[in-house]
């Protein structure tokens, strides 16, 4: 059983470390693309492989958090904080809804960006936590932890975004 965990949790930090750095190159890759106010195609494919390696961190950090998950609350064999899986199970919701809505062009750029690199970060910061034996925060600070980092990424990727558009309009 103790082989069983360590190998999902490092699994599960390999999903996380490939969602962080991808979620980084996303936005990286959209500030470049809409630097110039169209997206070609040879920065529409790049951003489509990003994207493919974000969805297989996602697939990833599902099964082994849900191989966690039931491991720890059934078995009660390991002690994983219960905070930390609702607040990782929260992120991922956040991911997967995020995700889905951007695809569907519902969510608008504005908010989808920042909301996804919010939740990346979030959940790398937790892991860390997590590793250190520091994952016993109280939800409701958890919670306000995470919408400061979605409102500072909101604000940083608008204004990004404000920063290019003014730059193509002015030269």
């Amino acid at each position: 059983m103790e082989l069983t965990l360590i190998l999902l949790f490092i699994i599960l930090s390999i999903g996380v470390s490939l969602g962080v750095g991808s979620s980084t190159l996303a936005i990286t890759n959209f500030f470049v693309a809409i630097a110039d106010g169209t997206i070609d195609e040879t920065e529409r494919n790049m951003m489509g492989i990003v994207y493919i390696v974000l969805r297989v961190a996602m697939g990833i950090i599902l099964l082994s958090l849900l191989a966690l998950t039931i491991i720890a609350e059934m078995t009660h064999v390991v002690d994983v904080p219960h905070v930390f899986i609702l607040s990782s199970w929260s992120l991922v919701g956040v991911l997967y809804s995020n995700a889905f809505l951007m695809t569907k062009h519902i969510m608008p750029s504005t908010i989808g960006p920042a909301l996804q690199a919010s939740s990346w970060y979030t959940l790398g910061v937790s892991m860390t936590l997590f590793s250190f034996g520091l994952a016993n925060y109280k939800m409701l600070n958890f919670y306000l932890s995470y919408f400061v980092v979605i409102l500072l990424a909101a604000s940083l990727v608008n204004g990004m975004m404000a920063y290019l558009k003014h730059k193509r309009v002015h030269g």
